[in-house]
């Protein structure tokens, strides 16, 4: 794929409805690699269900969790995927094989996980009415420092590259902590007029750039520039960069998110499936994206090199892309466009090896008849893919999964392994693959209370969305 030919010349974001993907079971939240070449979609029956993104076919259904999957999160290199569930669990899977590496085990609901930027062994973990964690892939775990009014309705996020993490609560107060030390850097407050507070609901990050989104329960998406943040230190007052807001619905935003190259901002809303898309440097709003009337949007997710949105609702993934008109021209051989045919008239030494016609002026240049070398072995790195920091892509990075095509009549004693060797087993069938144990943790955090119920099984949702009844259940027997 050569993104270079792909760079359009005009507006850089979706225009309009390009297909749906059919999960085969009801989608609740979805998650790019950083390539964009998989997507990632954690589905109501605990399974995640990994697409292809480019052939539209599903690579890879893992059987993870036997309740509904609420979060998911890519590793740096795409060889990992963190999911949590609503049955309390969050658990580490490797892409290629299927299996689960380890298993965390939380006292209360977890709302969000997300992995570490740069290391692959550290999540940051988000649970319900409780001060954000650290988890290392160990088994040890710390907990984030909270404000000091103590309200515990905390959501987190990495920065771009992991060197902070970044949290709000449900009085407006953000703080800014080192990750590895967890030292407080910098902390405001976004408040409304002259006292009153509002409550943050999401922290989003943009792929490029330092900027940063905060989505607060005033129905105002802020950006701030997260370098003028730390300049402005403890108890400071950084002033967002824009304020976008929907000001003829007053819009509440279910999910908000950035662009590949942080140059829009896309909100979903939190009443109906439309999408909103902002010019982030300008603060103009400019496009709204209809989905079918009566659903509710889930999440939404952004192309990290594409302008391409995939959003959730009613259990399928919708895929939102640009127009894309064929262009059907006659050209001269000088490559000039024709409007209508055109006799052509051949000169004489057109197809000659040596031009005998060529004017003596033009042929003085002795630089045109000079043989350009061309480098095909050396790969240039593409831009899109390199960090700001780095001038390689990573090497290690897991862009598609192999699939295996399926033999209507598959010879006798074959095995399907790929080796090509016959089965010598005595019922003729290939033996199971051994399943490796995975390790498994229970995370202690104090001061939980007992008997809270995840977002996604309150009776609101389950009535709208279906999630938890109807003809699929909200989780799979097991076997």
């Amino acid at each position: 794929m050569n993104l270079e030919l792909l760079e359009s010349f005009g507006q850089n974001y979706p225009e309009e409805f390009d297909g749906a993907l059919d999960c085969l079971s009801i989608a609740v939240t979805c998650a790019f690699n950083k390539r964009g070449t998989l997507l990632a979609v954690g589905c109501n029956d605990g399974r995640i269900v990994i697409w292809d993104f480019l052939t539209r076919g599903i690579a890879k259904i893992v059987s993870a969790h036997v309740h509904p999957v609420c979060s998911v999160s890519w590793s740096r290199n795409g060889r990992k995927i963190a999911s949590a569930s609503t049955d309390n669990t969050v658990c580490i899977w490797d892409v290629l094989t299927g299996e689960c590496e380890q298993k965390f085990r939380f006292p209360c609901p977890v709302l969000k996980v997300q992995f570490q930027p740069r290391n692959l062994e550290r999540l940051l973990v988000c649970p319900m009415r409780h001060a954000a964690v650290l988890v290392d892939t160990n088994g040890t775990h710390r907990v984030l420092p909270v404000d000091d009014d103590g309200d515990l309705n905390i959501v987190a996020s990495y920065d771009r590259r992991g060197e902070y993490v970044f949290t709000g609560n449900a009085k407006g107060r953000i703080l800014v902590l080192n990750a590895e030390t967890l030292e407080l850097k910098a902390s405001f407050r976004i408040i409304l007029g002259s006292s009153s507070a509002t409550a943050i609901k999401s922290i989003e990050f943009a792929r490029r750039g330092d900027c940063f989104l905060i989505n607060t329960a005033d129905r105002v998406i802020r950006v701030y520039d997260s370098k003028e943040v730390l300049a402005c230190g403890k108890d400071g007052e950084p002033e967002p960069i824009q304020k976008l807001q929907d000001l003829v619905n007053k819009t509440m935003w279910k999910k908000c998110c950035f662009s590949g190259d942080g140059e829009y901002i896309c909100a979903g809303s939190a009443r109906q499936h439309a999408l909103y898309i902002w010019e982030k440097s300008i603060g103009n709003l400019v496009k709204i994206l209809h989905g079918t009337k009566g659903e509710l949007l889930l999440d939404v997710a952004w192309h990290p090199v594409r302008p391409i949105i995939a959003s959730i609702s009613s259990g399928v993934v919708s895929v939102w892309a640009q127009n894309q008109v064929e262009n059907w021209s006659a050209f001269a051989p000088d490559f000039k466009e024709l409007d209508e045919n055109v006799e052509y008239d051949e000169r004489e030494s057109e197809f000659d090896i040596t031009d005998e016609d060529k004017s003596v002026a033009s042929g003085g240049d002795d630089k045109e008849e000079t043989d350009l070398e061309v480098d095909v072995n050396t790969v240039e790195p593409v831009a899109a893919f390199c960090s700001s920091d780095e001038e390689q892509e990573n090497a290690d990075v897991l862009q598609f999964l192999p699939i295996a095509p399926e033999i209507e009549e598959p010879e006798e004693n074959w095995t399907g392994d790929g080796s090509g060797q016959a089965n010598v087993s005595g019922n003729g069938s290939p033996p199971p693959p051994k399943k490796t144990k995975y390790r498994s943790y229970d995370i202690a955090i104090e001061n939980t209370s007992d008997g809270e119920v995840h977002p996604l099984l309150s009776n609101k949702v389950k009535d709208k969305q279906g999630i938890g009844g109807g003809k699929k259940g909200a989780g799979r027997p097991r076997k």
